[in-house]
């Protein structure tokens, strides 16, 4: 691996990239490692699980082998700790923008904020695509993306004696606005606008909620917003519309959005490679795209037979892992090892043999 800088730009050289940390990004991982492949991973979100932790976190699966039942927080734990040997390098809140074929036949691969990488082997684990926040859409606002519009998590900076609106009235919303009231980047006022006048979140955490509200510590509105108000370049304050169509202005440092993401299948769309009804085609013995040196798993891809399981995801990424291997160790040996009895795959475990 190879890391480089050229003025604000960082190029990472590799051998292998994943998009999506999913637990089919993560189980290629794995299965990379037993190759003696080490990954780089992008994904959209801030931490690891992909639809896991996103959509049922704390819901029961029952179909992935060994396990009974487990939640999607558990998988991804157990997922981690299996990838932990192989030392993953992991970027997060990175989305990828553009793919195109370097003049060595390697694949450049640039981000909208972070790095470009230069790899020999690309897979494409974004499932349903990536998660990426629900927009806050009022005319005038994104053009303060970054300095004071934030989506899902603000620097301290942006908070600390301000006067904040977090929009969205779900558990990372509640938990914004409380964290806002406390520590010493707390806010100066503390504003949670949803567009009910109820919110949805754990008992716990509505609790609280009314404790700090009675306290006076922060306040709850129930309306959407309208338009903005911006002087010399800053934005001021906020026009909200209630529910009983009274026109609110609030005093606005920072807004923090927290209504949710949703799957965009995005620019891989714009990539070149084979798809049908929205998915990448794939060779189902090799789980390769049309471009040599790009392969895609999990629910991303399309093939006879091909069934959206997590079980069925585990399956592709195996095959995949082998065909990268053989496309960067052209010469390797096709023997097959078997991680209890192969010194080699324990050895890349870490396993130490008595």
């Amino acid at each position: 691996m190879t890391i480089a800088s050229t003025g604000l730009i960082t190029l990472i050289e590799t051998d292998t990239l994943v998009v999506g940390a999913g637990p089919i990004g993560l189980f290629q991982v794995f299965q990379l490692g037993l190759q003696g492949l080490h990954a780089h991973v992008i994904d959209a979100l801030a931490v690891p699980g992909g639809q896991c932790i996103e959509l049922y976190p704390d819901k029961p699966i029952y179909d992935i082998p060994g396990l009974p039942v487990c939640t999607g927080r558990e998988l991804t734990d157990r997922l981690l700790a299996q990838v932990k040997p192989f030392k993953p390098t992991f970027h997060f809140q990175q989305l990828v923008e553009s793919v195109s074929r370097h003049s060595d036949g390697r694949w450049l691969v640039a981000t909208a904020t972070g790095p470009q990488f230069l790899t020999r082997t690309l897979f494409i684990a974004a499932g349903v695509g990536a998660f990426v926040p629900k927009e806050l859409k009022v005319d005038g606002l994104a053009a303060f993306s970054g300095q004071q519009l934030f989506y899902r998590h603000a620097p301290a900076a942006a908070c600390a004696d301000k006067h904040v609106v977090v929009v969205g009235g779900e558990d990372e919303a509640v938990a914004n606005a409380i964290a806002l009231t406390q520590g010493e980047h707390r806010a100066q006022s503390v504003t949670l606008l949803y567009r009910r006048d109820f919110l949805q979140a754990s008992d716990a955490q509505l609790a609280l909620f009314e404790s700090l509200k009675r306290q006076g510590a922060v306040r709850f509105l129930a309306g959407q917003v309208t338009a903005i108000d911006a002087r010399e370049g800053t934005l001021t304050s906020l026009t909200v519309c209630t529910p009983e169509d009274d026109v609110v202005s609030l005093l606005t440092d920072t807004v923090l959005v927290c209504q949710g993401v949703s799957p965009k299948l995005g620019p891989i769309s714009q990539w070149g490679l084979a798809m049908a009804r929205k998915q990448l085609v794939v060779d189902s013995g090799t789980f390769a795209t049309n471009e040599s040196g790009i392969f895609a798993v999990g629910d991303v891809v399309t093939y006879p037979g091909k069934k959206k399981l997590i079980v069925c995801g585990f399956h592709e990424v195996t095959l995949a892992a082998f065909a990268a291997n053989a496309l960067i160790h052209p010469d390797a040996s096709n023997v097959l090892h078997y991680t209890t009895s192969s010194a080699l795959l324990q050895q890349r475990l870490g396993i130490h043999q008595p």
